[in-house]
């Protein structure tokens, strides 16, 4: 798998971990092996020495995990990690059987899920009554002095993380299931999704643990992340998420756990099952508690006795919270008594002995100066609103989204208008409305360019799309965009190709596209403003390496639409090299599973652009690699080709186990029953997925021929 994403450089994380600096934006990422080079120690045939070696490998593994997530501490460096982790990879390849759910090879997302299971909470997930005003707080702690009249009462005061509630169950120590809080009673298993997130353990610290525990806690996207995707949503003409909340929320929605992985969630736990709270007795032991079993933990809460405390410890985050990399909406103030809360109670919806401080959502006037227009990788149109700079949740700002014509018909925005912004989830500044009354008659109305401000190229409004393109390939801002995500990590890697060099490679004449990045020398870089002799062979060799990454990491890189980096793997999985996937045609795409009609289309047309040839010819003299490399290729064995699915439960095996003994033969596990599918494998109360697999006649396993099947490749009387 090429690219996978394991988290953040130590620099960062340090910043994360304790509240300050910028949000994690570095990623730490487990890189393919370079052609030729030395490959891993030979796998152990026996068994029982593997199985140790594993379980070895797991343990470092996870311990380094923890110590560079949770602790900011890290003993190894990432080229070490990574060798552990390949190794534990390549072990793990070959005894399938051996894998665990808490192995960290686990993280990476299983294959895509039909639909989302309803789960029964086994307490109640309560909201929070909300107050934006600190004399209703006063009032609230009167009602609960009433409540207790002549006891001694302390608050926990906490952060309030404005993500998604989950409340997360471990069994034995280990990660068993996570569900979200959906109407309070019930809600959606999504545990896999949450078993993609870095910081929160598979596998919880050794102590007096209980032997069942459930946690609780918020899950949340940090602000670069959630600005990052926002951009990548608006290229694609895509409805941006309108804060940080709603995209954690989607996240933990998608159904393909892959997808998840992607986009660095992250938790902060701050409960537990009321069993395991009240034997700890206060909030703040419990935290406490929870972060030496090596739970994540946000770190900046405190005790208050008294409302002036309190009331302290609101002022000072009013401003304190515009500086953390993730965001906060106010304060959660809770009795810190355990056993004070439980005689306070619960209303049906509310619990009597917590109440949410919100801060109100932060505005500012100010004049809007103009409209400019920035244009995409992909060509997309983007209007930008240049403001006269005003101070906003603790920062000048001078720009703000205006997403697309359609938003700035609807809210009637013209030059010149007095407006109303605000910083949508406190990340991204957004236009809220116009003062209408401010108006003196010479504002204007904005119309989106008919030509390209970039190339002077005429724009289109393609059919049901909101959004405007540039479709001239030669672009140079979409030049521009498309090297810079070629260049990127998780595509060719190109150490050094920033922002600021592609826009002086691309206006100095020197790069037209990103196949001439490999006929660049040395010479040609040095005059270049910040470049120096050193930084030019750096980058000369960058750019030299990148010829030798993956043939699925070149098909993400080369920005086909719709093909992200796991569609390119797939490809790479089915075409032995790039001339084969070009020369493919229409109903051979759309038969991959996994490549739906939609990205079948967008592949087709790609390759048969002249421009794409153009470029492809460069990259090829250039001696980039076509070819699928050796990890790439589907496994042949003995069930090479078929696809697998599976309904009910399986008594002796984990689902990620059922389908990774598949893999290891050859074959591929699918969420979803289909004319493509050869087997499904019906456990105990098995579901439609059974009755659509009668409908469209395939065969239909028990476990037991399952098992036949995995040793022999044929099993003995399927039912059909």
């Amino acid at each position: 798998m090429p690219g996978l994403i394991i988290g953040m450089c130590p620099a960062d994380w340090t910043k994360y971990a304790a509240g300050a600096g910028n949000s994690p934006g570095c990623l730490r990422v487990q890189p393919e092996p370079e052609a030729g080079a030395d490959k891993t120690m030979a796998i152990p045939a026996d068994k029982a020495k593997a199985g140790k070696e594993i379980a070895d490998l797991r343990g470092e593994c996870n311990r380094h995990n923890r110590l560079y997530y949770m602790l900011a501490e890290p003993e190894i460096t990432d080229i070490e990690y990574d060798r552990l982790y390949r190794r534990l990879q390549d072990l793990e390849a070959r005894y399938p059987d051996l894998i665990t759910p808490d192995s960290p090879t686990q993280r990476v997302g299983g294959e895509p899920l039909e639909s989302f299971t309803a789960v029964r909470h086994t307490e109640p997930m309560l909201s929070l009554d909300n107050t934006y005003s600190e004399d209703e707080l006063a009032e609230w702690d009167e009602r609960v002095r009433k409540a207790l009249p002549g006891e001694k009462i302390a608050y926990a005061v906490e952060l309030k993380i404005d993500g998604v509630a989950v409340a997360i169950k471990y069994r034995d120590r280990r990660l068993w299931q996570a569900v979200t809080r959906g109407d309070g009673e019930n809600g959606d298993n999504v545990t896999e999704n949450i078993k993609t997130i870095r910081s929160l353990p598979l596998t919880l610290e050794a102590g007096a643990l209980p032997g069942s525990l459930e946690v609780r806690g918020e899950v949340f996207l940090p602000k670069k992340a959630f600005a990052r995707l926002n951009e990548k949503k608006q290229e694609a003409a895509e409805k941006p998420f309108a804060n940080p909340r709603n995209a954690a929320a989607g996240s933990l929605k998608l159904l393909d756990p892959r997808l998840t992985a992607a986009r660095p969630l992250a938790v902060f736990i701050y409960g537990a099952d009321s069993a395991t709270a009240l034997s700890l007795g206060t909030q703040s032991r419990l935290l406490a508690t929870l972060q030496s079993w090596g739970l994540p933990v946000n770190p900046h809460h405190t005790v208050c006795t008294d409302m002036a405390r309190l009331r302290e410890f609101l002022q000072v985050w009013r401003e304190k919270r515009h500086a953390l990399p993730y965001e906060t909406d106010g304060l959660v103030v809770k009795v810190e008594d355990l056993e004070q809360r439980q005689r306070l109670g619960s209303t049906s919806k509310s619990p009597r002995w917590a109440i949410a401080f919100k801060y109100a959502a932060e505005q500012a006037q100010t004049k809007l100066l103009d409209i400019t227009v920035q244009v995409g990788r992909t060509g997309v149109l983007t209007p930008v609103a240049e403001l006269e700079p005003v101070f906003l949740a603790g920062s000048t700002i001078g720009r703000a989204t205006l997403h697309n014509e359609e938003d700035i018909r609807r809210k009637d925005v013209r030059i010149g208008d007095v407006i109303v912004v605000e910083k949508a989830g406190e990340v991204i500044p957004r236009v809220v409305e116009p003062v209408v009354s401010a108006r003196t008659g010479n504002e204007k109305k904005f119309h989106m360019p008919r030509v390209c401000p970039v190339c002077q190229s005429r724009t289109f409004q393609l059919e049901e799309e909101v959004a405007w393109r540039c479709l001239n390939p030669a672009c140079p801002a979409q030049v521009k965009g498309r090297v810079l995500h070629y260049a990127q990590r998780q595509a060719m890697d190109i150490e050094g190709l920033g922002e600021a060099l592609v826009e002086q490679l691309v206006d100095a004449g020197l790069i037209g596209d990103y196949g001439d990045l490999y006929a660049l020398k040395g010479e040609q870089l040095i005059p270049l403003e910040r470049m120096a002799e050193k930084s030019a062979e750096n980058l000369i060799r960058g750019i030299d390496a990148s010829r030798r990454r993956t043939l699925g990491r070149l098909l993400f890189a080369l920005g086909i639409p719709q093909v992200g980096e796991h569609a390119g793997e797939v490809l790479a999985s089915y075409f032995s090299d790039l001339h084969a996937l070009a020369r493919a045609s229409l109903e051979e795409l759309d038969a991959i599973p996994d490549i739906g009609p939609k990205v079948a289309r967008c592949i087709y047309n790609f390759f048969r652009h002249a421009k794409t040839l153009e470029i492809l010819h460069k990259l090829e003299k250039a001696g980039v690699n076509f070819r699928r490399m050796r990890e790439e290729a589907k496994t042949q064995g003995l069930l090479s080709g078929k696809i697998f699915v599976f309904t009910g439960e399986l008594t002796g095996f984990t689902r990620s186990q059922a389908e990774s003994r598949i893999k290891a033969l050859g074959g591929k596990a699918a969420a979803a029953v289909s004319k493509k599918t050869d087997y499904v494998v019906a456990g105990a109360d098995a579901g439609a997925k059974l009755g659509k697999a009668k409908k469209l006649k395939i065969a239909i396993l028990t476990e037991k021929e399952f098992v036949q099947l995995l040793e022999t490749g044929k099993p003995k009387n399927p039912s059909s």
